[in-house]
C-alpha cells in the first residue's frame, strides 16, 4: 500500500513531508500512473509532472503516462542516431514530425528492431521492420516510410524510392496478394543504386605479355597462371574440373599478382566477403595469411572491414558495399555494349550495383585486357579501396594491393 494510502486509513496520522512523498510517488509509478494522496488539493501537487500542476481531482487517477516509459526511451535512442545534413532542407528537424508520426504507428517490437539496426549501423543482422503502407505527412513532401528512415539514418540527400534497392535478405512486403498491407522500412535492408559514371577512355595498345614479380612465391599462394596456345592467351588458374554443379561462383582473393588461399566455392544465394564482421558467415579474408608484408597491403586490408555482400538474383549478380570505404568493380557486362575499353565503376559505402548481367553476356566475346592478357567473360573483378584504370595511377588491377576475382559458373 502506498504511504498516502496508510495515511487515509489512519486519519490521525499527520501528512508526510517531502522526502516520503517522493518515495510514495516512485512506488505508485509501478502502476504506470500517478495518484494524488486523498485530501490533497489539486493546486498543491507540483512535483508529479516535473513542476506542472496536476489537473486531476484529489485522490483520482492521473492518466498521463510516465515520461520515462520504455517506449519513450526507444524513441529517444532512435532520434539520437539521426544523420547530420548539409542543407536545412535535408536536416533531421525538417523530418521530425513525419518521423514521430511513423514511430507512433510502429509496435514496441518493431521499435526494438529498428533501434538494433540503427545503433549497429547494419553490422548486426536485424529483422524486417513492418510499417503500414502509405506516405507520411509532416515534411514538405509526403514520403514513404522507407524513404523517410533512409534519409534520417543513412542518406539525407535521398529523394525518390526508385533510388533504393531491397537487399536480398529482406522479405520486402507482407499482406494481400500483389498489394502488401505492410512493407519493410528497415533502413539497413536497403542499398542505394550506384549511378553509372562516364566511361573512361579506352586503354592504349600495349603488349599482352604479363610481367611477373621478382619475389618468390609464398606458401599457400600461387601466381596467376596463363597458357599460350596457338597465338592466344588462356587463363588456366581455374581448371574445368573445379567447376562443379551446385556452385554458382567461386571466389579468388589476390594481393597484387599473387593469389592467397584456395578458391572459395559459393553454394548459397548470397555470400559475405569481409575481414571483420560482428555477426554472420562467409568468406573471411582476415583468416588468410598475407602474401605481402608491405604497408600498402596492410593498409588496404584494414579498410576492408565488413566488406561486401555478393548475391545472385534473377537476371544477374549484385554487389553491395558494406564497408566504410569505396570498392571498385569491373566486368564485361558493366559498361555499355558500345564501349571499347574497360569500365571500372566506383561503388561508395552503402551503394550496390549489378556487376554481372546474364542476359547481356551472350553478346560478349573473349575479354582481353591489354597488359594482363585475356580474362574469362564470366568473371567479375573487385578491388578494395583502390581503383585502377586510365583515371588512376594503377593501370592494371594486378597493381591493386587487395582484390577479388569472382569466377561465375556458366549456366548450362
Amino acid at each position: 500500500m502506498c504511504l498516502w494510502g496508510q495515511a487515509a486509513a489512519n486519519p490521525g496520522t499527520a501528512a508526510l513531508p517531502g522526502p516520503q512523498w517522493g518515495r510514495g510517488a516512485r512506488l505508485c509509478r509501478r502502476r504506470r500512473c500517478i495518484r494524488s494522496p486523498p485530501g490533497t488539493p489539486t493546486a498543491a501537487t507540483p512535483s508529479q509532472h516535473g513542476g506542472d500542476t496536476c489537473p486531476h481531482p484529489a485522490g483520482g487517477p492521473c492518466h498521463q503516462p510516465m515520461f520515462r516509459s520504455r517506449r519513450a526511451g526507444l524513441v529517444r535512442r532512435l532520434w539520437r542516431q539521426r544523420c547530420a545534413a548539409d542543407s536545412p532542407e535535408d536536416s533531421p528537424g525538417a523530418l521530425k514530425p513525419a518521423a514521430h508520426a511513423l514511430f507512433k504507428k510502429l509496435k514496441d517490437e518493431e521499435l526494438e528492431l529498428l533501434v538494433q539496426a540503427v545503433e549497429s549501423r547494419g553490422a548486426w543482422e536485424s529483422g524486417c521492420v513492418w510499417a503500414p503502407r502509405g506516405e507520411l505527412r509532416g515534411a514538405k513532401q509526403a514520403l514513404p516510410p522507407q524513404v523517410l528512415l533512409c534519409r534520417l539514418y543513412r542518406w539525407p540527400d535521398l529523394r525518390q524510392p526508385h533510388e533504393l534497392k531491397h537487399l536480398c535478405y529482406c522479405t520486402r512486403g507482407r499482406g494481400g496478394c500483389g498489394d502488401a498491407a505492410a512493407l519493410c522500412c528497415n533502413p539497413h535492408h536497403f542499398s542505394r543504386l550506384a549511378a553509372p559514371e562516364t566511361p573512361p577512355p579506352p586503354y592504349s595498345k600495349a603488349s599482352c605479355s604479363p610481367s611477373w614479380p621478382d619475389e618468390p612465391q609464398h606458401p599457400g599462394t600461387q601466381f596467376m597462371e596463363f597458357s599460350y596456345n596457338g597465338g592466344d592467351w588462356r587463363d588456366t588458374s581455374l581448371s574445368q574440373s573445379t567447376v562443379k554443379d551446385g556452385y554458382w561462383c567461386k571466389l579468388a582473393y589476390w594481393e597484387h599478382r599473387t593469389r592467397v588461399g584456395r578458391l572459395y566455392a559459393v553454394h548459397e544465394a548470397s555470400v559475405n566477403i569481409f575481414c571483420e564482421l560482428p555477426q554472420g558467415s562467409g568468406f573471411c579474408l582476415g583468416q588468410l595469411p598475407a602474401a605481402h608484408c608491405s604497408r600498402a597491403v596492410q593498409r588496404a586490408r584494414g579498410k576492408i572491414g565488413r566488406g561486401l555482400l555478393l548475391s545472385q538474383e534473377p537476371g544477374g549478380v549484385w554487389a553491395y558495399n558494406r564497408s566504410e570505404h569505396p570498392i571498385f568493380v569491373s566486368s564485361p557486362t558493366l559498361g555499355p555494349p558500345s564501349a571499347c575499353g574497360l569500365t571500372v565503376l566506383k561503388v561508395l559505402p552503402g551503394y550496390s550495383v549489378k556487376v554481372f548481367d546474364y542476359e547481356q553476356v551472350g553478346g560478349v566475346g573473349s575479354w582481353r585486357l591489354p597488359g594482363e592478357g585475356p580474362c574469362d567473360p564470366h568473371s567479375v573483378r573487385i578491388s578494395f579501396a583502390k581503383g585502377w584504370g586510365p583515371c588512376y595511377s594503377r593501370q592494371f588491377i594486378t597493381s591493386c594491393p587487395c582484390w577479388l576475382e569472382v569466377l561465375l559458373n556458366r549456366p548450362r
